[in-house]
């Protein structure tokens, strides 16, 4: 606070005003900042009940309210505050928990008591004008003090920005991930160009942005709404798989988010793209409009996997017969015919692309490829898409296996792969496993790191989703016959005694799948039919907390996890978690005062890349404890404890119930699936199959015989747009 006193709110006719001492924050929305809060009010022996709009108050400051009493039939007499002025604490009690509040980073309720103590009244003072007499207070050194000086500073500058951003329509936990990526500069870069936040900030997307926008006067026809919104779409499209739009496409979405003419959009595309910020194609009938960005990364790839194509190899002298013979003889296994055939082609192509469903032994592939190869001494990196699937390679082929990212070493601070064209990576063989959840970027980056000579082998089941990211990479590859493709279709005699892969090919194939009988304890898949959502939601509950733990010796957060096809509705991704976060960790110590609150023990997910923490989309952890003063939640995640300021939180949602898409390149020892005709328009063939594939040990269906044939008739593969295909095979 910079001032005696800090007004928030908009003006209002206010007739009662309110004074008084706040003892609690009872609840805060920080989307729309709606708080409950209780004041100590002189001459009242009980606290006094107010709600508003009350942004960044915090325990102990002194508030004076203006607004109208009201009386709530169901909670009583209540102020309802329209304006609100804050003030330093005016007592010994009010300063100890003003400090106490975990306002500042670095002061507890103990240190804020030892601070009071020693100071008195002047505490504040002397944390703003003179924190080097902290250290007269025991436990708190040089160091120490600076980090509250600090942290002091900000909060004031936060609260500011926070005040601004609120009266714009900005919640509060967005308005701290704007303060921590603009620091003091925030208001004026939003006020120059609010839709620069839908690219910086994680949330806010363009609609967020636009409505900050239209509170500053921007009109809504303006040149540079129009170029927001057209960049937008086509972010959403890529976020949907697709490198390109059609201008026809692109133009009518644009013109019903925007509500504008569509002379406007289309001038805003022709605007954008003499900018260079898109890239304009001609196809057979009309137009392909990319961003620049994905344009680069399509037309590089094609071009450096056919400038690969055309390098030889690194000559390697070998009788493949006499391997082939030898590897069989070291594992005691006999190759079938078509993994011989992948071997041989792995050894004497430059690029080759293996594909096959469950059980059809690509994991033998990769370990003959590896076991031969090294014996000549090729250099070999092994890696996947995800940490997960790279840490299911590892445990496969006994040998490190790297995330693509870790393999071509990203560098957070410059946002850059050091390994590129110019150091490219020091191997003879690259295999990727998963290769399904590969898009375009990052095949863009994998090949800039590969030397000439170095040969490639691309591992996946094309069956199963694509790709969150842009691009359908390994169909295109397989569609534009310029690379070796070899596919297994035949299913090993050990993996046909799984129903979980006997019912994934069954799926595959337009079947509906089997169940183990009931109470058959050998049987891997069953099928639980209930074909009223509520009595689903109570049999999961059910099946994940008492039922299968004790039937399979099985932790119910460690080694099964609830995958469903949709985040809303009652058996959605929302639901589902809120329902087993009560059922499994209800008293775990909460960060926060929402209801949504992380508590200790719980299971997460982080749902983007972020560099600078080191985790990536997808990963799993569970949440070891909260930290109140510094306000951040620790995360252990592959065996690091990872820590989340307040402005990285919404980067982590529960993860007792994720979506099929979000499993992909995972695997566990068990999978619950609701499948139900509330998820009617989600139901499709290949998202069934992959969450079928997901589980280890066990696969429980949990809904409607309908809702599974219509997943299982539902072989309709939404398109993506892309050209990588048609760039190899020499069509464009």
């Amino acid at each position: 606070m910079t001032g005696d006193s800090t007004q928030v709110a908009e003006p209002g006719s206010s007739s009662d005003v309110l004074e008084g001492t706040l003892e609690r924050i009872v609840y805060c929305n920080e989307e729309n900042a709606w708080s409950v809060v209780r004041l100590a009010v002189d001459g009242r022996r009980d606290p006094v009940t107010a709600v508003g709009k009350l942004l960044g108050v915090q325990p102990g400051e002194s508030l004076r309210l203006l607004g109208r009493w009201v009386r709530d039939h169901r909670y009583g007499e209540q102020f309802h505050a329209e304006t609100y002025f804050t003030t330093r604490p005016a007592t010994l009690v009010g300063v100890e928990k003003y400090l106490g509040s975990g306002l500042i980073r670095g002061i507890g309720k103990q240190m804020a008591s030892r601070i009071v103590k020693h100071f008195e009244m002047d505490a504040l003072e002397i944390i703003e004008s003179h924190p080097e007499r902290l250290t007269e207070v025991a436990g708190i050194g040089p160091v120490r003090s600076s980090r509250i000086r600090q942290a002091w500073a900000e909060q004031r500058e936060m609260k500011e920005v926070m005040i601004f951003l609120q009266s714009h329509g900005v919640s509060t936990t967005y308005a701290v991930k704007i303060y921590k990526r603009y620091g003091p500069r925030s208001i004026a870069v939003v006020k120059e160009n609010p839709y620069q936040l839908a690219v910086d900030i994680f949330g806010i997307g363009f609609l967020k942005a636009d409505k900050i926008a239209s509170s500053l006067g921007i009109a809504a026809d303006s040149p540079r709404r129009a170029e927001a919104g057209v960049l937008h779409v086509l972010g959403e499209l890529s976020d949907e798989g697709h490198v390109f739009c059609p201008l026809e496409e692109l133009v009518e979405r644009a013109v019903a988010v925007l509500e504008i003419e569509a002379a406007v959009v289309e001038k805003a595309i022709s605007d954008l793209g003499s900018s260079g910020s898109l890239v304009i194609e001609t196809l057979d009938h009309g137009e392909a409009i990319y961003l620049g960005s994905l344009h680069a990364c399509e037309t590089g790839a094609a071009w450096m996997l056919r400038a690969i194509l055309g390098a030889e190899a690194s000559r390697i002298e070998i009788d493949v017969e006499r391997a082939l013979v030898w590897f069989e003889e070291q594992g005691r296994i006999r190759l079938a015919d078509r993994q011989k055939d992948a071997v041989r082609k792995a050894i004497s192509s430059k690029v080759l692309v293996v594909t096959g469903g469950p059980g059809t032994g690509k994991t033998t592939i990769i370990h003959a490829i590896i076991r031969i190869l090294e014996k000549k001494g090729r250099r070999i990196m092994l890696c996947a898409p995800t940490g997960r699937a790279a840490k299911r390679m590892t445990e496969t082929s006994g040998r490190e296996a790297r995330t693509i990212h870790r393999l071509l070493e990203f560098a957070p601070r410059s946002q850059r792969f050091e390994r590129n064209a110019e150091r490219p990576l020091d191997a003879d063989l690259v295999v990727v496993d998963e290769v399904s959840m590969l898009d375009t970027v990052l095949l863009y980056h994998l090949l800039c790191a590969l030397p000439s000579r170095c040969q490639l082998v691309l591992v996946g089941d094309v069956d199963q989703l694509p790709s969150v990211g842009p691009g359908n990479v390994l169909r295109d590859l397989i569609r534009s016959c310029a690379v070796e493709v070899v596919t297994l279709d035949e299913i090993f005699r050990q993996a046909r005694q799984s129903l979980i892969v006997l019912n994934a090919h069954r799926v595959n194939q337009g079947s509906l799948p089997v169940s183990g009988r009931e109470g058959d304890d050998s049987a891997d898949f069953h099928f639980v039919e209930r074909d009223d959502p509520e009595r689903a939601l109570a049999t999961i509950k059910e099946l994940v907390s008492v039922r299968i733990p004790l039937r399979y010796e099985l932790d119910p957060l460690d080694d099964i996890q609830v995958l469903t096809p949709m985040h809303k509705g009652l058996l959605g991704v929302a639901r589902l978690n809120a329902e087993l976060q009560s059922l499994l960790n209800p008293a775990g110590e909460a960060l926060g005062t929402g209801g949504d609150a992380f508590r200790t023990g719980d299971k997460v997910m982080q749902i983007r890349n972020n560099y600078e923490l080191d985790v990536f989309n997808g990963d799993i952890g569970k949440v070891e404890s909260v930290d109140p003063v510094e306000r951040q939640v620790l995360v252990r995640i592959e065996g690091r404890v990872v820590r989340y300021d307040r402005a990285d939180q919404n980067e982590l949602v529960l993860a007792y119930a994720c979506s099929i898409h979000k499993a992909q390149g995972s695997e566990y020892p068990a999978v619950v699936i609701p499948v139900h005709t509330q998820h009617y328009v989600m139901l499709q063939r290949n998202l069934l199959y992959t969450g079928i594939t997901r589980g280890r040990r066990l696969v429980v269906l949990v809904g409607s015989k309908r809702a599974v044939g219509i997943a299982v008739r539902n072989n309709k593969v939404r398109k993506r747009h892309t050209r990588l295909a048609e760039r190899l095979s020499g069509h464009l």
